[in-house]
């Protein structure tokens, strides 16, 4: 099974992180600290180009492939298919490709791709399902790694920076499991609670 989607419209801008910009620490005359700041991110008002990142992620192994696009077209996503088809191993048979119901995801080209390579099956999610989709975790994990805090003079850089972050991914992977995250154990308290009175 390999989940697909695209990612994006990503453009080359400051993506929030964390931390302060141009924290500095203020005090008052008589040399206390004022209180905290609010965070604030400065603004990025450039259009330094856009596009899409369109990828494929397999929950069994974790692992996971990502291409830049300029655009999502037909051809582009046509184009990606058989960038997967050769990155996934030959044994690999059957193939499930689940995917959303976007218009270039059911254009003609999908079915004359599969007719072309018949190992795949293509499995259409439900419409407003985007969390059956097990990419989308991968999405949220890969903007943690290759775009947030950072600021991108271009598009070549955050294709850069995406292909970097999927490469360390790809060599500390593990299977995704799919359920709850394990919730924090509240603390048991000791002997000096004192006893519930009815």
């Amino acid at each position: 099974m390999i989940c697909l989607d695209e990612m994006g419209p990503e453009a080359a801008k400051s993506f929030p992180g964390r931390e302060l910009v141009h924290a500095h620490p203020r005090e008052q005359p008589d040399g206390d600290p004022l209180p905290a700041e609010r965070a604030k991110q400065e603004a990025d008002y450039g259009r330094r180009g856009k596009g899409y990142i369109f990828g494929a992620f397999c929950p069994a192994t974790g692992e996971a492939f990502t291409r830049p696009y300029p655009g999502r077209t037909i051809a582009n996503w046509a184009d990606f298919l058989e960038q997967v088809d050769a990155w996934l191993p030959q044994a690999a048979e059957p193939v499930f490709a689940i995917q959303d119901n976007l218009s270039t995801h059911r254009a003609v080209d999908v079915p004359l791709f599969s007719l072309a390579h018949p190992r795949w099956q293509f499995v259409f999610q439900p419409t407003y399902a985007a969390y059956l989709n097990l990419i989308e975790p991968w999405w949220k994990t890969l903007r943690s790694l290759a775009l947030k805090g950072r600021r991108f003079e271009s598009w070549e850089e955050i294709a850069h920076a995406v292909h970097d972050a999927t490469m360390y991914r790809n060599a500390h992977r593990h299977p995704f499991v799919w359920g709850r995250r394990r919730r924090h154990q509240p603390r048991r308290l000791g002997l000096a609670v004192l006893p519930k009175v009815a």
